[in-house]
């Protein structure tokens, strides 16, 4: 098959995508010349009676759960959609931030709704590419043809005001689809102004690629641009493959600073700098350790040296060749310091284990004698689920199909399982509310606008309509 891009974008309940939901998901397919296949996708997802939404979020996308309720689709007819009609074989998975943002949306959807999380993204052809990274690099390298938006003296690259200050029509920002039009647009004009860049940062999504530019058996500085870097020097600069990091990933030292500072330090006085408080760092002194992990799989915009030796490069990122090769040569001159920073990625604390099946995507990889029986899961009807007893050998999937079970075939559970998904539900709920409520309070006592206090109202009443009874009850003596 012809490979396609499936450009995507979502509005959700917040911004965890462990405890938040996708409330609206839009999405075009084009051809590799970005022309349009069939028709667009713009539909709801049904938000459930265990989720609160972050009020601030409801700000910015004036979608409600009342809406999503009567329009949208559960859970699983959505995840269903998504695997049978979006993410087809040889689709490019196509958005601005979405490697970070979107994608990890979708793999919880999946992991909630029993389909594999992962393999959407690489099976049969199947990719993801990210243009927020991918415009930073243009905007740094090759801004020529383009017109780039300041804010107060500051470069950014948000997606309305590229498209503002260029002309495209973007109707309404942070509506989905209206953002995934905007998106194809800006696609189209980096393409058009800068085509062997764009073409260049197309093929790189592939981990092989970029393993052959970045790698530790041939060290060699890079261009890299990352949401981390300065946007003073447009997000960009030279790094250097150091050492490596966890899960088979990379760290890399930002050649645009002197090593020497740090080379004396022990591991653990690294590791002290490296994780500082926000109020440590304030301090006057403070030196950050410019060093930071590549991870292959979030497809890094990055290109090789010979990139700035063309149309002035490297006035651009404000650096000179005799700069890098200057803190190349400390570094390979300390091969300690490289020990240390190892010795620090390798200790680093790991996230607090959720005692939440939900939240639990990333404690380990599903073995192959419990695939059949989440398939068997998926493909049931409620009916053939109230019977249905599977005897996982993952101890996650038990207390997720209760779950599954709950949200998309209540009439499945048994009188037990109905109590014990009341009694999560309960605590989950319990859990969120105040800060819930304090959220709500403080923006509606300084939010006039008509339409936002008309979501306040919708989110007081969503409120009101979840809490189960034993709460309502508490409120009402209270």
């Amino acid at each position: 098959m012809a490979k396609t891009f499936f450009f995507y974008d979502l509005e959700t309940s917040g911004l965890n995508p462990r405890d938040d939901r996708i409330m609206q998901f839009a999405g075009i397919r084009t051809d590799m010349d970005l022309q349009p296949i069939g028709e667009p996708y713009n539909v709801l997802v049904k938000l459930n009676d265990d989720t609160l939404p972050t009020p601030e979020a409801l700000m910015v996308t004036g979608i409600t759960p009342q809406q999503t309720q009567a329009d949208g689709y559960t859970e699983s007819e959505f995840a269903k959609l998504l695997m049978d009609e979006v993410f087809t074989p040889d689709t490019i998975a196509t958005g601005f931030n979405s490697i970070r943002f979107d994608d990890e949306f979708v793999r919880h959807l999946l992991w909630r709704n029993f389909y594999d999380p992962y393999e959407w993204a690489w099976k049969d052809g199947r990719s993801r590419w990210d243009l927020l990274d991918v415009t930073r690099m243009t905007r740094a390298l090759r801004p020529e043809g383009i017109e780039w938006p300041v804010v107060d003296g500051k470069a950014v690259n948000k997606l309305e005001l590229i498209t503002k200050i260029n002309g495209i029509d973007h109707f309404k920002a942070h509506d989905a689809l209206s953002d995934v039009e905007a998106l194809i647009a800006v696609t189209g004009l980096i393409k058009a102004r800068q085509p062997q860049l764009f073409e260049y940062l197309l093929k790189m999504r592939d981990k092989n690629e970029l393993k052959k530019l970045i790698n530790l058996d041939d060290k060699q500085p890079f261009v890299y641009v990352s949401g981390r870097y300065d946007a003073e020097f447009h997000k960009a600069t030279v790094a250097f493959p150091l050492t490596s990091g966890k899960n088979g990933n990379i760290v890399v030292y930002d050649l645009r600073y002197d090593p020497t500072p740090f080379l004396g330090m022990s591991a653990d006085e690294l590791k002290k700098k490296m994780y500082a408080t926000w109020e440590e760092r304030q301090e006057d002194g403070f030196m950050q350790i410019p060093v930071k992990e590549l991870q292959y799989n979030k497809l890094p915009a990055v290109a090789p040296l010979g990139v700035l030796n063309q149309a002035e490069g490297w006035q651009k990122v404000q650096l000179d060749i005799a700069t890098v090769e200057k803190n190349r040569t400390t570094l390979i001159g300390a091969p300690h310091f490289a020990e240390n920073i190892r010795s620090v990625f390798e200790q680093r604390a790991e996230f607090k284990k959720s005692p939440d099946p939900e939240a639990q995507l990333y404690d380990g990889f599903v073995q192959d004698r419990d695939r059949l029986r989440i398939e068997t899961v998926r493909n049931a009807r409620p009916r053939e689920l109230a019977d249905f007893h599977p005897e996982f050998t993952d101890e996650r999937l038990n207390p997720l199909l209760l779950h599954y079970k709950a949200r998309n075939f209540p009439q499945s559970l048994s009188e037990d399982e109905s109590r014990a998904w009341e009694m999560w539900r309960a605590d989950h709920i319990n859990e969120r509310l105040p800060q819930f409520m304090k959220s709500l309070q403080s923006i509606a006592a300084k939010e006039q606008d008509e339409q936002k206090q008309f979501v306040l109202q919708e989110l007081q009443l969503w409120a009101e309509s979840i809490i189960p009874s034993d709460m309502s009850d508490q409120d009402s003596e209270n």
